[in-house]
């Protein structure tokens, strides 16, 4: 199959199973996968030119709603964080396009930055898990209750009762308490949580620059920082972090489209057929990975956003070494 604008030819099945496979396992904690759908298209699909960035962009607007749906309909979408996330991403990745497009055509020192923000996000992570910080502040019991509901969930529906079911649901749904310019506070599995709103805030429009310049949604930079800094429970945060992932990424692709008419010397419009196939693939993927989240347990979902955000910086890093 051809893809004209990439300027390839691969079989469809190819993109479609890269994209639900990455979908599938990132989706866990928050993370669309945009960061390692970009590799995959330049390394193993050969696309290189600019429009690889808008494209990755299309693949989150295919594959996010899912997963966002799913997160909806179990009851664990803060949405306060995600309109903190949204208010500071939205302004920071249109500078970020505008970065790309008109001075950072071969950004290597933004790279090697990009690389060691996220390479330093992955060692509060690494440190996180291996002196288990969460449970010495006391922000591990939800998590551990969450665990706990699901598996009377799961007993309660083998053996019939539908009632003790409904009930373990229920438990495990977020209530938000308060929304201010201080703080978000809302109460999970008996825990009450507290995030600064303007941290967040700043948080996020620093990785929509990164997320303009790079086509990623920003939810590798975000979902992680969440869990290590500021000790959110991986469960609550999946759903604001991609919800302002494909917010950010409709914004960066009606840019992209936008300047692409007034920059006849450089393919910057997207790759809509090639992003599709990646989304649908993702779409799939996504809602299959936000269902079976509730299973897997918190510290198997922080190894994966460790795993996800190491890869990443080490090869932004790698990457300005060898340009």
């Amino acid at each position: 199959m051809l893809f004209p604008v990439a300027g390839i030819e691969v079989a469809p099945w190819l993109p479609l199973l890269a994209g639900f496979t990455i979908a599938l396992f990132c989706s866990m904690g928050g993370v669309a996968g945009a960061n390692l759908v970009l590799p995959f298209q330049m390394s193993v699909l050969g696309f290189v030119s600019p429009a690889v960035t808008p494209t990755n962009h299309i693949y989150n607007l295919v594959a996010i709603p899912m997963g966002v749906y799913r997160y909806i309909k179990e009851g664990r979408m803060v949405w306060p964080l995600t309109w903190v996330v949204i208010a500071g991403t939205i302004p920071g990745v249109l500078l970020g396009v505008v970065l790309r497009v008109k001075y950072l055509h071969n950004p290597v020192y933004f790279k090697l930055f990009a690389g060691v923000v996220l390479l330093s996000i992955g060692y509060l992570m690494v440190r996180s898990l291996v002196k288990r910080d969460a449970l010495k502040r006391g922000k591990g019991s939800s998590e551990k209750r969450f665990q706990e509901l699901m598996a009377k969930q799961r007993e309660s529906k083998r053996s019939g009762c539908a009632d003790e079911a409904s009930d373990a649901e229920t438990l495990h749904k977020v209530v938000v308490e308060h929304f201010g310019l201080r703080s978000v506070d809302y109460t999970f599995c008996g825990e009450k949580i507290s995030a600064p709103t303007l941290g967040i805030f700043s948080l996020s429009a620093i990785v929509g620059i990164i997320g303009g310049i790079y086509g990623i949604g920003g939810g590798s930079i975000i979902a992680p920082f969440f869990v290590a800094v500021f000790h959110l429970p991986v469960y609550t945060i999946a759903g604001a972090c991609l919800m302002g992932t494909f917010l950010t990424s409709l914004t960066a692709t009606i840019m992209f489209q936008v300047v692409s008419f007034y920059q006849a010397n450089t393919t910057v419009a997207p790759d809509w057929l090639l992003g599709a196939l990646l989304g649908v693939g993702g779409m799939i993927g996504m809602y299959s990975g936000a269902r079976l989240q509730k299973y897997v347990r918190a510290k198997l979902i922080k190894l994966l956003l460790t795993f996800i955000v190491v890869f990443a910086g080490g090869r932004y890093v790698v990457g300005y070494f060898l340009s």
